[in-house]
């Protein structure tokens, strides 16, 4: 049984960590730190020691902004896949209860070992 995508987010790019601070550092808790942070064009992905943070620009001029938080507990499966020769992309899939599929596409060349040593550190 295939569970619908509740969000998808393509072309990420790795960024030094605190590169886009300015747009999520008021969500974070007390002692939370980031670990890996990631973007498009607009849009940022931020893995941190407590959750998954996607932070979703939104409207013409960008002042909208919605930040989507999954703490790792309630992850029940991930999948992690490299860049093929010929691949344009890598990619993670994590599957949460209630929530259906999410699926995070990161430009070639990006180290997805990361995000699969810390999907497995937070969730295993």
């Amino acid at each position: 049984m295939t569970a619908a995508v509740s969000r998808v987010l393509v072309a990420l790019g790795e960024q030094v960590v605190g590169t886009n601070a300015k747009r999520y550092e008021a969500a974070l808790l007390q002692g939370e730190t980031v670990l890996a942070e990631y973007k498009t064009v607009r849009d940022c992905l931020v893995l941190t020691s407590k959750r998954i943070m996607h932070i979703d620009v939104q409207g013409l001029i960008g002042k909208k902004v919605e930040i989507f938080s999954l703490p790792y507990s309630k992850i029940s499966a991930y999948s992690v896949e490299t860049a093929g020769t010929f691949d344009l992309d890598a990619e993670f899939k994590v599957w949460a209860s209630g929530l259906g599929m999410m699926e995070f596409k990161f430009v070639k060349g990006t180290d997805v070992a990361k995000v699969n040593s810390i999907l497995g550190n937070h969730t295993l």
